[in-house]
């Protein structure tokens, strides 16, 4: 759910709602015209100079206007931003191809490989200041063979987001964990050992922080650290251990891990009281507090005698269409644009997620401590592979993990997905 930054203006109007990690299964857009196809939603006044167009999904449209109006005013253009509702990525590549897409697209940056592979997107154009501007992992995460593709301006990543009056500790590992959710649903005060997404198709999102821990691994890594497509470990001895240990935690054993959670439910139980614990990202706290209960985030523990739980983290960003008609306007926007404090913090205001520009975050963590802890859970996790490669792992992982947790064999469920996936890559 499932994971921003602004820049020349003093824009601190600017109201932006950001959503999670854009293609992980916890950041499904808000519902919308089931088309899937963009509708337009605003536009700045015309100043006969060309048109910029820009695509974003329902929760970010709104916000953009006044941003949209500014630029356009400074730059004697006509700014439109539309509504893109169902299967962002999949719609902005089609009609890239076809000719009729934006000049600017908003999306996660693991969309980046994918996007440059269908030759989508265009290199952003930065300069050393402005990428010192930002942090490093930031930077890392929207770099792909060497060049910048995105300008980046949310950081997102799950914590393990505690009830306080029933868990007033932060547990120190998985079993820690494990054991006070049960005995809190031994005793009558909660339905839920943990509140996490699995549901009927996985959420290799949410759980990948437990896995990772177990000893499971999605790909190798090339002489430079990056994820090696060539290397698919889904199916590897070390992930059938991880595996292994999901279905420790699920419905035929601990009960921690269990279908019925998904991702409509599963906050929603948290804020309600029937669970201590939540793995979840900053989107759920507005919830959560609306809830009234009162929390503390720290990050996911790991197995007592595991590797370190990394969470994925994701980076919203801001992309240059490569078959936009005003390429130019398109990069003096996001190059530009996404690098000004005082926007960057608007946009957090807006909806708080970690802000990607390290001035802005300096200024939300003085105020918030809530993204300091996020950002603390996250400090050492996994940037989502932006590899093309990905894009094959969450179905075939997802399945596996469904059929662990409701007790299946962890070999079988791995195989088939590095079968899966072998299968998928080959094609």
């Amino acid at each position: 759910m499932r994971m921003r930054a602004l820049g020349v203006a003093t824009l601190a109007t600017l109201a932006f709602a950001a959503t999670a990690c854009g293609s992980s299964p916890s950041a499904a857009p808000a519902a919308g015209p089931q088309s899937g196809q963009p509708s337009a939603s605003a536009s700045a006044p015309a100043a006969g100079g060309g048109t910029l167009v820009i695509w974003a999904d329902p929760l970010r449209v709104k916000p953009l206007q006044p941003f949209a109006q500014q630029f356009g005013t400074e730059n004697g253009v006509t700014v439109e931003v539309k509504e893109i509702s169902k299967d962002n990525q999949m719609t902005f590549l089609t009609a890239s191809q076809q000719g009729s897409g934006p000049d600017i697209m908003i999306g996660a940056h693991d969309w980046i490989g994918n996007l440059v592979q269908n030759g989508a997107i265009d290199p952003v154009t930065l300069t050393e200041e402005q990428k010192a501007s930002f942090s490093d992992k930031a930077i890392q995460a929207v770099t792909f063979n060497g060049q910048i593709y995105g300008a980046p301006y949310a950081l997102e990543n799950i914590a393990l987001i505690r009830n306080t009056d029933l868990a007033p500790d932060a547990p120190a590992t998985i079993e820690d964990m494990i054991a006070k959710g049960k005995e809190l649903k031994a005793a009558g005060k909660v339905k839920e050992v943990l509140c996490l997404p699995v549901g009927q198709k996985g959420d290799a999102f949410h759980v990948y922080p437990i896995f990772a821990s177990g000893g499971g691994a999605l790909f190798g890594t090339t002489a430079t650290g990056d994820p090696d497509p060539k290397q698919v470990l889904l199916g590897s001895a070390d992930s059938v251990k991880a595996f292994g240990k999901l279905k420790e935690l699920g419905e035929k054993g601990d009960g921690a891990l269990r279908t019925s959670l998904t991702n409509e439910n599963y906050i929603v139980n948290f804020a309600g009281g029937k669970c201590a614990y939540l793995v979840s990202g900053p989107w759920a706290i507005s919830e959560v507090k609306k809830g009234g209960v009162k929390y503390d985030i720290s990050p996911v523990p790991a197995f007592k005698d595991g590797k370190p739980a990394t969470p994925f983290v994701g980076v919203q960003s801001f992309f240059v269409a490569s078959k936009g008609k005003n390429k130019a306007l398109a990069q003096e926007f996001v190059a530009n644009y996404v690098t000004n404090k005082d926007v960057a913090k608007a946009l957090y205001d807006a909806d708080p997620r970690p802000p990607a520009l390290t001035a802005a975050l300096e200024e939300v963590k003085a105020g918030d401590p809530d993204a300091a802890k996020f950002l603390d859970a996250g400090k050492d996790g996994l940037p989502m592979p932006a590899i093309p490669e990905m894009a094959a792992i969450w179905e075939p992982f997802g399945i596996a993990e469904n059929a662990v947790v409701k007790g299946g064999d962890a070999a079988k469920a791995a195989a088939a997905a590095q079968k899966a996936i072998d299968g998928s890559l080959k094609n």
